[in-house]
């Protein structure tokens, strides 16, 4: 593996240099903060729902870069976007607009459906996204904002508060405070929380973190009816959910959330197809001026690259129908992981591509390691539950191969499980 670039008229090497999987990973721990401890394997190289590790074995990614990579690996479309765009015009202060940046709001307003007034505000991240979010919030006024348990909203201090994960906040509290946890789906809670002094509502319409958990029939519903009898605002988290990753542009637009409109949606990951991207789309007029002037900020939100990456996906997501095959796909996989009738399989949860397969036993990890010495990469939600989140371009074929080989792999893993 060499990258090599041009300058001064000849090719010149960057400073990488071909080794073992276990030599980068040897390098890896000399170099490299251990907040994500010792990685898996290390990749090199993608093509579509594909990827190779430095020792040459290839995998069926079947994670996505977690809802990250909806596009797969080296799209064509995304790759010739970037190009280009890095060819004409990388990097602009935010004291200055570019046209892809336009662009790319206007089309997300549009594939949202937000009304005429919306407006988005860009950031790298769904973590930033949400971060804006809690800060739109606070500028009601009101001192109160109400999220779930189970809830994952991000790591840095002010999305931290959102989220319900003792383990994540407890070495980082004091947070900001005004956050009440009410349980995921009971609208009886959402109903007694929400008073006059809430600010807003988070919610996620999947829990992904949490194993994959959509919201029940209904409760975005009376989430937004119990907000609007308050005034309080209604935030929907679609960092995992968004574009298309359910079968629609964004989860909330189901039939069977009955239209709900909500105040603000964040997004990020399947968004930018693996280029950083992130953002917060704010539904009218009043929620667009909740940050004004200076009261926000980001450098490189709405870079123009980004932009382009952000522009090449919602295309190639509408040229493509990857909508369509997010739910056909996601249902095909769904179906057959069920028909299988292994014991350790409980029942699939989720909806289009993003499926949580539940265990009967709290053997995920396990089920991780084997899937990926069989090549195929998953990830464990929670110790009971197996996440899925593919690229939208995943074909039925190619999910077949792992349905095929998971009977397998589960009862490798109950064998790794037992003492």
């Amino acid at each position: 593996m060499e990258l090599t670039t041009e300058h001064g008229g000849g090719a010149e090497a960057l400073p990488v240099t071909d080794g073992t999987g276990q030599a980068w990973i040897e390098r890896y721990t000399r170099s490299v903060m251990q907040t994500f401890g010792t990685p898996q394997r290390v990749l090199v190289r993608g093509e579509g729902c594909h990827v190779w590790d430095a020792d040459g074995n290839r995998y069926l990614d079947l994670l996505g870069g977690i809802a990250t990579n909806s596009l797969g690996h080296a799209h064509p479309l995304l790759v010739a976007a970037v190009t280009t765009q890095l060819t004409t015009l990388g990097h602009v202060s935010n004291f200055f607009a570019s046209a892809p940046q336009v662009a790319f709001a206007e089309r997300l307003l549009e594939v949202a459906g937000a009304p005429e007034g919306s407006a988005v505000f860009f950031a790298n991240s769904g973590t930033e996204a949400n971060e804006a979010a809690f800060k739109m919030a606070r500028r009601t006024g009101r001192p109160k904002v109400v999220s779930t348990h189970g809830a994952f909203h991000g790591r840095t201090m002010g999305a931290l508060a959102l989220t319900a994960k003792e383990a994540y906040r407890a070495p980082f509290e004091p947070l900001p405070g005004g956050v009440e946890f009410v349980p995921y789906g009971d609208v009886g809670a959402l109903g007694r929380a929400v008073d006059g002094a809430t600010a807003a509502v988070f919610l996620e319409p999947v829990q992904g973190e949490n194993g994959v958990v959509p919201a029940p029939d209904g409760y975005l519903a009376a989430a937004r009816r119990i907000t609007a009898e308050h005034g309080a605002l209604l935030v929907l988290d679609e960092v995992q959910t968004g574009i298309g990753r359910t079968g629609e542009w964004f989860a909330f637009q189901n039939p069977r959330h009955e239209g709900v409109v909500p105040d603000v949606v964040t997004v990020a990951k399947g968004l930018g197809g693996g280029v950083p991207v992130g953002a917060v789309v704010a539904f009218g007029p009043r929620n667009a001026t909740l940050l004004g002037a200076g009261q926000h900020g980001s450098t490189f939100g709405g870079n123009p690259v980004a932009s382009a990456a952000g522009l090449a996906v919602l295309h190639a997501v509408a040229r493509d129908g990857l909508l369509d095959n997010a739910t056909t796909v996601g249902r095909h996989l769904r179906a057959a992981v069920e028909a299988l009738g292994h014991p350790l399989v409980e029942g699939v949860r989720g909806e289009g591509l993003l499926l949580g397969i539940a265990l009967t036993q709290p053997v995920g990890a396990q089920v991780v390691q084997a899937a990926l010495s069989r090549g195929f990469i998953v990830n464990a939600a929670r110790p009971d539950t197996v996440r899925l989140a593919p690229p939208l371009v995943l074909t039925a074929a190619q999910a077949d191969t792992f349905v095929t080989a998971l009977p397998e792999i589960l009862d490798t893993a109950l064998k790794g499980a037992t003492p």
